[in-house]
Parts: structure tokens; sequence; C-alpha cells
């Protein structure tokens, strides 16, 4: 899911609102084409840190604010950081009810991992078969490519076609600087993705895989009487941190994608290209800390907060209550003084028929004059139209008005 769109609607009804706890509030009066849209925040206090690693990038997770960022829209080997857009399909398929978890996935021999010393594997013995989900722990956690292949075949028919569906979903995620022609991650000509494109991956796995997220936070899986640990450092070393992925080959060097869940609020790291496994460790950690350390997520106002009584043209119903359709939140530097106001954007010719939950405006939040996110203010109940009596004298009313 992308960051919520600022459109303003053709015809606006403009009310500027003062949000608690924040104090010196500027206002702020809306003309068409008068305020910059932004998802940006205002630079930390404190730079980033500098890191040994070809590149990296930190997002909020709520806004999707990018809120330090090195090489991020470079194309480069993802290694098998590949492997969460093969769960990810694969999540989406169960969630959709095209698998089921219990589905048996045969393992051919194409796909089976003779045990290479280069690869990571599941080792479900060849011409063998497994379940949907025990593939999908097998993917996450022991990062197999076995398990990868074997799936790509039972969905698409081949790794290739596979690769097909792959690139089809990262376009519509908006990963510009992604091309994928294998479901593993071993290197291969014109594969490759970037630090952006990938931390937008993760945060559309949190986002859409509903209970399936939890299993990129276990700690090893055991199929065929092999334990395996889950690679990724930082879920033994700190609580907080309940995902992703980790990667490596030589041609990519050491990679993590992580996530981590401090005080409702959330960050998503890519490291790519670290020099060894203690250094992917270590600065996804030190990205995550100094992220913590210098933002904050606030809820300007929560979902189904009660906005206003808006009038409606041609219904049953003269009005409608108005409301916001999901949590409006933004994100402030700690150092940053705490100026916030919200902008409602309605339309001031709002006719029926309504469908409940339909939008018919917009809440932004506005910082320093930008606007640095919205949500939808949705009606909270239907209206239907009015019979063709009352419609006509509705009409000779509203043209009445609008000569005044």
């Amino acid at each position: 899911m992308t960051a919520p769109e600022n459109k303003l609607l053709p015809s606006l009804l403009v009310k500027t609102n003062t949000v608690t706890p924040f104090s010196t509030v500027k206002s702020f009066v809306l003309g068409s084409g008068l305020l910059a849209l932004s998802a940006a925040v205002s630079a930390a206090p404190v730079p980033p840190p500098e890191m040994d690693n070809t590149a990296y990038i930190l997002m909020d997770y709520d806004t999707g604010a990018i809120l330090a960022e090195k090489n991020a829209d470079q194309p480069l080997p993802p290694a098998s950081l590949t492997k969460m857009m093969t769960s990810h399909i694969i999540e989406k398929k169960l969630m959709a009810g095209e698998l089921k978890e219990d589905d048996q996935v045969l393992m051919s021999e194409n796909a089976w991992c003779r045990g290479a010393s280069n690869q990571s594997c599941m080792y479900v013995p060849v011409n063998k078969t497994a379940s949907v989900i025990d593939m999908l722990r097998g993917i996450i956690i022991q990062s197999g490519n076995d398990a990868s292949k074997a799936m790509a075949e039972h969905i698409a028919g081949s790794e290739q076609a596979f690769s097909q569906l792959m690139n089809a979903e990262a376009k519509e995620l908006g990963m510009t600087n992604t091309n994928f022609v294998n479901a593993t991650g071993m290197p291969a000509e014109g594969h490759h993705a970037s630090a952006r494109d990938l931390a937008i991956l993760s945060r559309a796995i949190i986002k859409q895989g509903g209970d399936y997220y939890k299993l990129y936070s276990e700690k090893e899986f055991t199929y065929n009487n092999i334990t395996q640990g889950n690679r990724n450092a930082l879920l033994r070393t700190d609580s907080t941190v309940d995902g992703l992925k980790t990667g490596h080959t030589d041609a990519a060097g050491y990679c993590l994608a992580a996530s981590s869940l401090r005080n409702d609020m959330r960050l998503i790291s890519v490291i790519m290209g670290s020099k060894s496994m203690q250094d992917r460790a270590d600065q996804s950690r030190e990205l995550l800390t100094w992220g913590f350390g210098h933002f904050d997520t606030k809820v300007v106002a929560p979902a189904n907060q009660f906005v206003d009584t808006v009038p409606v043209y041609f219904g049953k119903e003269d009005s409608v209550k108005a409301a916001t359709g999901e949590a409006l939140k933004v994100l402030i530097t700690k150092t940053q003084s705490d100026q916030v106001s919200t902008v409602i954007n309605i339309s001031d010719n709002i006719q029926a028929p309504i469908a409940k939950g339909q939008e018919i405006g917009r809440m932004m939040a506005v910082i320093d004059g930008k606007s640095v996110a919205s949500v939808p203010i949705v009606a909270t109940e239907a209206v239907e139209k009015s019979g063709i009596f009352k419609r006509a004298w509705q009409h000779i009313a509203k043209f009445f008005s609008n000569l005044f």
C-alpha cells in the first residue's frame, strides 16, 4: 500500500482546526494550488550515521516517510532479500483463498537442493511433498532456495513464469528500480533491486500479510528432522525487532531488511552490501536506534473521529455525518517545534446517492505550511436518492441558492 494521496477536491469547503496536544499551532488558509504538498519531514537535528555499506534506507512504516538514505535508488543484487517477494506473493494467495496452508507442494528435481555449500536449503527430499505453510516457513526462516523454487513452480508452472508475477507485483507496489529473474536471489544477469524498493516491499508485507507476518519473527524452524535458525541476529538481541529477511552472496555482500516496533512507532531499515553478518546486524541496529532517537509518530486524529454534518443534495436526508476513514498520523522530529494543524477539505456539492464509507473529502495534517499526511473523510451512513418530486423541488431551491 502506498502512502496516502494528497488530492484536493475540485470544489472545497475548507476548515482549519487546531490539534491538541500540540501548542502554538499556525492558522492556515487553503486556496487551490497554494499548498505545497509533501510527504517529507524536516531534517533531523543530528545527521544519520555513516556506514560502511553500499546502500541503506530508513523508512517510517505509518507514513512511508524516508528518515535517512544512502544510494537508496541504486539497483543492486538483492541476494535472498528477493525471497521477500516470493513469500509476499504466497501470503497474498493464501489470504485470497487461491492457496491453502495444507496444500501439498512437490519438490521437483529442478527445485531440489543438493546441499551445495553456496545455497541455503530447506531440505525437502526430491519428488516428495511438503505443505504450503511449511514451504513458507522454509522460505522465510530457513531461506530455502529449494522451497522458493518449488513454490514458484507450484504457483506459476516454472520459476521463469513466477518471476513475471514478481515483477508485476513490484510494479503494482511502485518498486521502480527492481527486476526479478528468479525466486531465490541467486546471482543472475538483470536481477536487481534498490534499498528503497525493498523497504516498500517490507512495508507491504507488514501491512498486507495479516497473521503471516508473525512468521518473520520465528527464530528457528525444524523440517525433515533438521533444525535451522533464522539468520536475522536482531531477533535474538532486540525484542522490538520482528522481521524481516537476511541475504548474502559474494556479489551482494551481506544484506538485511529489518523492522522494529517501539511505543506504537514502527521503522523499517534496509542494509545492502555490508562486509559481514555482524556488520549488517550492527548497522541495522544503529540505524533503527538513530531513527527512534530523533523522530516520533503522533496520532493527529483517530479512525472514525466525527468531523462534521455535511449538506447533501437530492437525497432522502438533507445531510450526512462525516468521519475520518482511518487514523491520521504524522511524523515529526523530537526537537522540532510542535506545530501541526489539520485542513479539512469537503466538497460543497455532495449529491445522493451516497454509500456508507464513501469518501467525501480529506483531512490533511499540515506542518510548517506543508501537507505531510492525509486520510479520507467518509460518510458514516448511506443516503438514498430522493423521490422525483422532492428532487424537482430541490433542484429549484439549489438554482435560486446559487444566485446569491
